[in-house]
């Protein structure tokens, strides 16, 4: 017998390109290589963006399926894996960036601005400092710039942010216990509603609906499509139906239980599953 022909696989396909973590906002980007050089999930990388050399964190080859869950995706190229000359010099920048505040505070004080001084960004290739703020109002800030160039003889960024972008920039863990969203995964914030946590049945104490930047929290945003799919699904609160047990008027929805608490014609009052109802009257 002819022993029959061996059939190889063919190679998967190469990744044209990764998605990438970079910068102190945490942006995400579709990011190209030189090449064809391959790259671990989870490597740091030098790359090449539109603001100049940063340090990146590898996530995942960029696929279709990946790209596509990106929002307002940055991108540029990967130059090389972060070597151990790198890193001294990462860590070098991160020293040097607690002097960057310090003086930025001292000057901001100076010139008395109604701002508040969050964060600084050095970027990996010396291109410029970035100085993250708060204020309330807006803020002519042309001069400071003026004298953070001359103290630190970089060029100079300044950026005003918002409440819930401090909170990706500082805040460490929620009240779950896990790391806050918007300093993991969430690249851009959603609007997040009280209507949402009315829906939700979440306890409406702003103490505890409230996350580490003060407004609603983002993870009442996460499950709202699946309330509202849910909610279409029952019956209306006020409205009569017939169901197994009886014929009878809708009094409350238990969304995510998919059921109804239901008065009936003889004065009862028992929750009913969905299955169960027969008929909208």
């Amino acid at each position: 017998m002819n022993p029959s022909p061996s059939t190889s696989e063919a190679p998967p396909p190469q990744p044209k390109g990764y998605v990438v973590r970079h910068g102190v906002t945490r942006n995400l980007g579709e990011f190209t290589t030189t090449g064809g050089a391959l790259f671990l999930r989870g490597s740091d990388v030098v790359i090449r963006t539109d603001r100049g050399h940063e340090v990146g964190h590898v996530l995942c080859p960029a696929v279709p399926q990946a790209v596509k869950q990106l929002v307002e995706p940055t991108s540029g190229q990967i130059l090389r894996t972060l070597t151990a000359e790198d890193r001294q010099r990462l860590e070098r920048l991160r020293e040097q960036q607690r002097a960057d505040y310090d003086a930025g505070v001292n000057l901001i004080g100076q010139r008395r601005l109604q701002m508040e001084l969050v964060d600084v960004e050095r970027l990996f290739g010396g291109e410029r400092v970035i100085f993250y703020f708060l204020a309330e109002k807006r803020v002519d800030f042309r001069e400071l710039v003026k004298d953070l160039a001359r103290e630190l003889a970089s060029r100079i960024e300044l950026r005003q942010i918002g409440v819930r972008d401090e909170a990706k920039l500082k805040a460490d863990y929620g009240d779950c216990g896990k790391p806050v969203c918007c300093n993991t995964h969430m690249p851009v914030m959603p609007p997040v509603s009280m209507r949402m946590a009315k829906l939700q049945k979440s306890t409406l104490d702003p103490t505890k609906i409230s996350g580490r930047c003060g407004r609603l929290k983002c993870c009442l945003r996460f499950e709202q499509d699946v309330y509202e799919e849910f909610q279409q699904q029952l019956p209306a609160i006020g409205s009569r139906v017939v169901t197994s047990k009886g014929q009878g008027r809708v009094l409350a929805q238990e969304i995510l239980a998919r059921r109804v608490l239901i008065e009936f014609e003889d004065g009862r009052r028992l929750p009913v599953a969905l299955a169960e109802v027969l008929t909208k009257l």
